[in-house]
């Protein structure tokens, strides 16, 4: 036998062990208790083309993404002007794009445009105009500027949403931009939909904002209450009657502290009530702010807004160091849940509205993976009869090498968790192709080395050799191609380049280590000395 014969033959048999063990969750429905605890577990995972699920089709608001960066600006403004004394009436955004200060005096502007033209390049400084006493100066965006801010919120929505998905659950998800301003995702196997599509689209903008208890909330209305103020709505559900309802608050609206300085929100269960809440942590600024803001205002009333929706509004009994805070309030478990999930996971940068959502039963996925596998039936069968006839005894070498590689690859998809698509399937079909143009590369050097005398075993020694580097050169190709499409495709692109990328390597072994190991067992047990070929 050829040099290395045992170690050819033991790599063969530990990989069809490797891969039957990791097949059979997969190939059983309902695993006993004693294989979980060890053995491996993971089934082949099906994309939402086989196994069904829902697509979505998102639209971020990307308007608003820039109107809230210039909310920004307009509350730094605030602060920036309040620490050097500076006096002004107001300031707010006036439109999508701009923001407007009213002063009190023309010097008073001088010096805001001044430090405005240095601290915000990116802004356009509109001449200043007077009106009804007062000056007022109108920040522009630049429109490339804003076109950016556009193009980073979308960019941004999708990792926030990439993220809540992760949190969610859902395995192997699709989640991927399309045109200027739309994501696209899917959610294969999910099974409630409903409560997916909640979770992602929600715009969970968490903010702290103090309440103006000097004002009848009960008889304001958005004429009679301050330019700075608003009136938001804390829903309250009975326990004993599970009655809602709703309480008007005037706050202010300057947020003092958002959500984009948490680190971690986690769900807590009230000892005293036996009610959820969310326990949240604040980053080293957020702390800090949190500190200085609770201690500067005991007594007064607190509201914790999410979506322009008050959850809660505690009194501050005394000063919070430490950077941690609870949110209660009436919703369940699932619901503080799902709160914390997106809490955790950020906050969308603009709102998002779902213009497509199509839900892919299972059935047609059944009717997919049926007609997937009937096509890779028959060309398996076809390319077997054809290498048997052609090339008789060596073609049938040439089918166990070919049945070799498909176990192989389901068992690969199955220890790494990969997403079989019906791409997928294709990809396998495909690399029947490849596995036996290989043998055929080997088959026809052999040939050759025959017809100029030599014995068999030379003659298959030398084939292996001298086809050696055609089937590297024609592999390598194929696996560069492939990764290029994993790397930029999307979804189902994707998984072909998986099953493509791993039957490429597959192959690399079957063809030129495995059928050569039965080559070499014939050759030396019944000593041949002409070959089927």
């Amino acid at each position: 036998m050829s040099k290395g014969f045992g170690w050819r033959v033991s790599l063969i048999v530990l990989f069809l062990l490797l891969s039957f063990l990791y097949m059979v969750p997969t190939l059983v429905g309902t695993l006993p208790t004693w294989w979980k605890g060890w053995l491996p577990a993971d089934k082949i995972h099906l994309g939402l083309d086989l196994q069904g699920g829902s697509h979505l089709v998102m639209e971020v608001d990307t308007v608003k993404a820039v109107e809230g960066s210039l909310d920004l600006i307009a509350t730094d403004l605030e602060d920036t002007l309040t620490a050097q004394n500076l006096r002004y009436k107001r300031i707010a955004r006036v439109a999508p794009d701009k923001v407007q200060l009213t002063l009190y005096d023309k010097g008073t502007a001088d010096t805001v445009q001044a430090q405005v033209k240095k601290k915000y390049p990116e802004m356009e400084l509109l001449p200043p105009f007077d009106e009804g006493g007062f000056v007022n100066i109108q920040l522009r965006m630049n429109e490339k500027v804003a076109k950016d801010r556009q193009d980073k919120a979308v960019a941004q929505a999708l990792e926030t949403i990439r993220n809540r998905i992760d949190q969610f659950g859902v395995s192997e998800p699709v989640i991927a931009r399309e045109g200027l301003s739309n994501i696209v995702v899917q959610l294969p196997g999910i099974k409630d939909p409903k409560r997916a599509i909640e979770l992602i689209g929600k715009t969970a903008r968490l903010e702290f904002k103090l309440v103006d208890e000097n004002i009848n909330a009960a008889a304001a209305t958005p004429g009679t209450i301050p330019e700075d103020e608003e009136i938001l709505v804390e829903k309250r559900v009975d326990q004993t009657t599970g009655a809602v309802s709703e309480i008007p608050l005037v706050v202010k609206r300057k947020a003092m502290i958002t959500g984009d300085l948490l680190t971690d929100a986690q769900v807590r269960i009230d000892s005293q009530f036996n009610q959820p809440y969310v326990a949240i942590e604040f980053n080293s600024t957020g702390a800090r702010l949190f500190d200085q803001v609770t201690a500067a205002n005991v007594g007064k009333r607190f509201a914790i807004v999410l979506d322009n929706t008050v959850y809660s509004a505690p009194v501050i009994r005394e000063r919070i160091s430490g950077g941690s805070a609870q949110i209660s309030g009436s919703f369940t478990e699932k619901e503080a849940a799902d709160l914390a999930i997106v809490l955790r996971a950020g906050s969308l940068p603009a709102p998002v509205k779902i213009i497509q959502n199509v839900t892919v039963g299972p059935s047609l996925g059944q009717d997919s993976i049926n007609k997937g596998l009937m096509a890779g039936m028959v060309g398996v069968l076809l390319v077997i009869v054809f290498m048997a006839i052609y090339y008789k005894m060596s073609g049938l070498v040439a089918n166990m090498g070919m049945v070799l590689n498909i176990i192989f690859l389901m068992g690969a998809l199955a220890a790494l968790g990969a997403t079989l698509t019906l791409p997928g399937i294709a990809a396998i079909v495909l690399l029947v192709g490849m596995s036996v143009d290989s043998n055929v590369l080997i088959f026809e050097r052999i040939r050759e080395e025959l017809r100029l005398g030599k014995t068999p075993s030379a003659s298959i020694d030398a084939g292996y050799d001298k086809a050696f580097l055609t089937i590297m050169d024609s592999h390598v190709t194929t696996l560069i191609t492939a990764a290029v499409l994993f790397q930029f495709g999307t979804g189902p692109v994707k998984g072909f380049a998986v099953s493509l990328s791993l039957g490429i390597i597959i192959n690399l072994f079957t063809s030129l280590v495995a059928t050569k190991v039965v080559f070499d067992f014939v050759l030396t047990r019944f000593r041949v000395r002409k070959l089927s070929l």
